[in-house]
C-alpha cells in the first residue's frame, strides 16, 4: 500500500525534514484515507489547494478531480489532513496521484 498515494512538488521534501517515522506515519495514514473513501484497484488524480501554517494543513479544497464520485476527493482531503508540511507557510496547491492497482 505504500505506492497508495504519489505526492508531487516539495511534499516530498517535507519527508526529509520531519524524519522517518513520521513518514512511516503518513504512510499508514494514506493507505487508512484511501480505504476508506476509494477503491484502492482505480487510479486518479486530485488536485487540492491549501493553507499550510504550523506545519500542517488547512482550508484544503478540492480543485480537480480525475475520477469524480469515486471518493477520490474525500481520500486527498483525508491524506492532507494527516500530511507534514515542515515550515511551509502560505498558500499552496498539492497535486496528489493515485496509481489504483493495489
Amino acid at each position: 500500500m505504500q505506492k497508495a498515494v504519489s505526492l508531487f512538488g516539495g511534499i516530498a521534501l517535507s519527508f526529509a525534514l520531519v524524519g522517518a517515522s513520521s513518514a512511516a506515519s503518513f504512510q499508514e495514514s494514506m493507505a487508512k484515507c484511501l480505504t476508506k473513501n476509494a477503491n484502492t484497484r482505480d487510479a486518479a488524480t486530485v488536485m487540492l489547494q491549501c493553507t499550510a501554517n504550523g506545519g500542517k494543513l488547512a482550508g484544503c479544497s478540492v480543485l480537480s478531480d480525475s475520477a469524480p464520485g469515486k471518493g477520490f476527493d474525500k481520500a486527498a482531503l483525508c491524506v492532507a489532513e494527516a500530511m507534514p508540511m515542515g515550515d511551509k507557510s502560505g498558500d499552496v496547491k498539492i497535486p496528489m496521484r493515485f496509481p489504483g492497482g493495489a
